[in-house]
């Protein structure tokens, strides 16, 4: 790998040969809602008894699909790396317990994808290993947690987001013949990642936990900052995920005080798994299944179709807990880059 100030750039590039997208009922009707694997039709339990098994449930079938997709089983994976947003990670632990494969799970909250895919792109330039990263959310799992069950029924703030209900996985390698293996048809190109920012923490002073975007906006700032300013150059889209509304109007303002406007360059997942007038879901979508499930259906496929020629995915997250917000603290954020492009299936770049 060539490390520069802030890019990695990895010595060889590394390809996003599969992913695969599992969501929920309000996903599902969603804009994006024609976009994703499968969807669950119904309650959001999966046919399990409870919330929590059944974001273990999604995260198994996300995996699974994506592996089936990559004509692989779980043997063919060196290492599978996940997270999600209950306590300790149990979705991931229980979902992936049956795996045979080494297992290393992740905490980055909504940036958990971004990170996933930093590390795996990481381990597989640097070590030839074959990486299967995945992460999950639940709305049900993540109010029971965060803030009130369901069943209180309490008035939500404008700038609150919707957890999703979803799962996004992804299987990377650095065997460009294990791409073209599993390459459907009507793909055009492979997404390759040839380079990755890890983010630094930032805390903005932000407490109040109804305003994830406000919280995580400054970490976005920080690492495109860095990116652009350690020479990486402008992509044909910026894809955060999850600011929301007010998140994403609050990066836009800093990015253009830096003296960087990204504002025609710059979309966020959490503005685009829901429909703003006809779902009640006030600033967007959040949660880790958000932007993971966003990324493995809708922009990889428009990248697989050569409608996009590349795309940094900034993946934030909010680095609090249950007992941070029960004694006032301020809520620390981070933010990953990975810059995915199309590499043509005939060896070429677009």
């Amino acid at each position: 790998m060539i490390e520069t100030k802030s890019i990695i750039k990895l010595k060889s590039p590394v390809y996003i040969i599969a992913s695969a997208s599992v969501v929920g009922h309000e996903e599902a009707i969603g804009p994006l809602g024609g976009c994703f694997d499968t969807a669950v039709e119904g309650d959001d339990l999966f046919g399990e008894e409870t919330w929590e098994r059944a974001e273990s449930a999604v995260l198994r079938i996300a995996l699974s699909t994506a592996l089936s997709k990559a004509l692989m089983t779980d043997d063919d994976i060196d290492i599978v790396l996940s997270g999600d947003l209950v306590n300790q990670c149990i979705s991931s632990a229980y979902g992936l317990c049956e795996l045979k494969t080494p297992y290393l799970g992740l905490y980055g909250a909504c940036s958990t994808a971004a990170e996933g895919l930093l590390i795996s792109s990481l381990l597989a330039s640097a070590y030839g290993l074959r990486c299967a990263s995945a992460t999950s959310s639940h709305n049900a799992t993540a109010e029971r947690q965060f803030r009130s069950p369901l069943e209180y029924g309490g008035q939500r703030a404008p700038t609150s987001q919707w957890t999703v209900t979803g799962s996004g996985a992804f299987v990377v390698s650095f065997d460009f013949s294990d791409a073209l293996r599993a390459a459907s048809e009507g793909d055009i190109c492979i997404p390759e990642i040839s380079e990755v920012v890890a983010g630094r923490i930032v805390d903005a002073g932000i407490t109040d936990p109804a305003n994830m975007g406000a919280a995580m906006a400054p970490a976005a700032a920080d690492t495109l900052i860095r990116y652009f300013e350690d020479g990486g150059k402008d992509p044909a889209l910026i894809v955060t995920g999850d600011l929301g509304y007010e998140g994403v109007e609050i990066l836009k303002d800093i990015m253009r005080a830096q003296g960087k406007d990204v504002s025609g360059i710059l979309t966020d997942c959490g503005l685009m798994i829901y429909d703003r007038e006809r779902q009640d879901k006030h600033s967007g979508g959040s949660g880790c299944g958000c932007s993971a499930a966003v990324l493995a259906s809708f922009f990889l496929d428009k990248i697989r179709g050569g409608e996009l020629s590349d795309l940094l995915f900034v993946g934030t997250g909010a680095l609090m807990n249950t007992m941070s917000l029960y004694q006032g603290q301020s809520i620390p954020a981070v933010a990953h880059l990975v810059h995915a492009r199309g590499r043509k299936r005939a060896e070429g770049r677009i």
